[in-house]
């Protein structure tokens, strides 16, 4: 069965793709014994080659519909990917659900890396692998139907998911003490276990090209907005304590508000965001949660978020000049006709945007520290 496959560039315009299968588990061996997957590599001037020489090989006519993700190289990436999302999204095998990951280091090495631990059958981890999306915030659910319907769009930009594989042993760990753990992207974090390949982050895209890369943070922020993010823990500073941090779970009470004014070719963007939150650890010095201090942390909790969302908004639009938030979904209603948003160009002057950030967020303790 095909897993997933990897396209990386090559020489002379063409491309090297790495299809990796699951090897059927022996019935004499039990299905608690893992099996190492196979991995054929072939280069060829286009992905259809490819598969056609490949089913030459193995005798056998690969199924795509089995395959639950697409690795792209950072470097084939920054050159442009349209005719390559073209030919999958036109193979009727290839489902509009299948992940894209963009890769740091070349689609061939991620695939040799990625060695799961918590599944026998690495198809199985291609399955599951996005869910965390929904509760962590780390990493979006980024499908090529998403990916070729942006890339048609005059109303947002395409995003992949960031992969890349981390070898903790060859860093020094002490330059992990010097951020906050979700400031880090793929092949950043001090994680060590038997599976190198890690996925952090959001792989930007303007039009068909890579432009940037976002943040664990960035791309919560990146996920709130378009409400595809049911909690996430933030570490706040303490208002009690300016050596301190409190670590809170966030959760959407709501979807975020969001008016447009495009009066001008200056895009006037004003997103309000109502959340809920628990805190989860604290410091033993910290002082009784009495109801004036939940609210003190609610309005540092206010505070601190608008400025993460407001950097990352201007991060977009300054920056990588990419619309990926589909805020242009917004801006469209403020259009009596399609040929006059045409008009407008909302791609080009999203990066002429100003943002104004609202978060109304309201703070409870864990539960147990609660004071009178």
């Amino acid at each position: 069965m095909l897993s997933p496959f990897g396209i990386d560039s090559s020489e002379n315009n063409k491309l090297e793709v790495s299809f990796q299968f699951t090897q059927p588990i022996p019935a004499e061996s039990g299905s608690t014994e893992k099996v190492e997957p196979i991995l054929n590599t072939v280069t060829s001037s286009s992905i259809s080659n490819a598969i056609n020489l490949v089913n030459s090989y193995l005798g056998k006519s690969i199924n795509l519909s089995h395959c639950k993700v697409i690795i792209i190289s950072e470097k084939l990436a920054m050159q442009g990917i349209s005719e390559e999302i073209y030919t999958l999204i036109n193979d009727t095998q290839i489902r509009p659900s299948t992940n894209i990951i963009v890769s740091k280091c070349t689609a061939k090495y991620y695939l040799t890396e990625t060695k799961p631990e918590m599944e026998n059958l690495i198809s199985k981890y291609y399955e599951t692998f996005t869910a965390s999306s929904k509760f962590v915030g780390y990493m979006p659910n980024a499908t090529i139907g998403n990916f070729f319907n942006s890339l048609s769009s005059n109303t947002c930009e395409p995003y992949a998911i960031l992969g890349g594989i981390n070898k903790e042993q060859q860093k020094n760990t002490n330059e992990f003490n010097s951020q906050k753990d979700y400031t880090i992207k793929a092949s950043e974090s001090s994680i060590q276990g038997e599976n190198n390949a890690e996925n952090i982050g959001v792989a930007v895209f303007k039009n068909d090209k890579l432009v940037g890369e976002l943040n664990g943070l960035e791309t919560i922020s990146f996920l709130n907005i378009r409400n595809d993010l049911n909690r996430f823990l933030i570490s706040i500073p303490d208002p009690s304590d300016e050596n301190n941090y409190l670590d809170i779970y966030m959760s959407p009470v709501n979807k975020v508000k969001i008016k447009i004014d495009t009066s001008t070719t200056t895009p006037y963007i004003k997103l309000k965001f109502k959340l809920s939150g628990r805190i989860y650890s604290i410091s033993e010095n910290t002082k009784n949660l009495s109801t004036n201090s939940l609210a003190m942390i609610s309005d540092s909790c206010n505070k601190y978020l608008e400025t993460i969302f407001l950097e990352y908004l201007y991060t977009t639009s300054k920056n990588l000049k990419s619309d990926i938030n589909a805020l242009g979904n917004y801006a469209l209603s403020n259009f009596f006709t399609t040929t006059d948003f045409e008009n407008y160009n909302w791609l080009e002057n999203y990066q002429n945007a100003f943002f104004d950030v609202e978060v109304d967020s309201s703070v409870k303790s864990g539960m147990l520290l609660t004071g009178n």
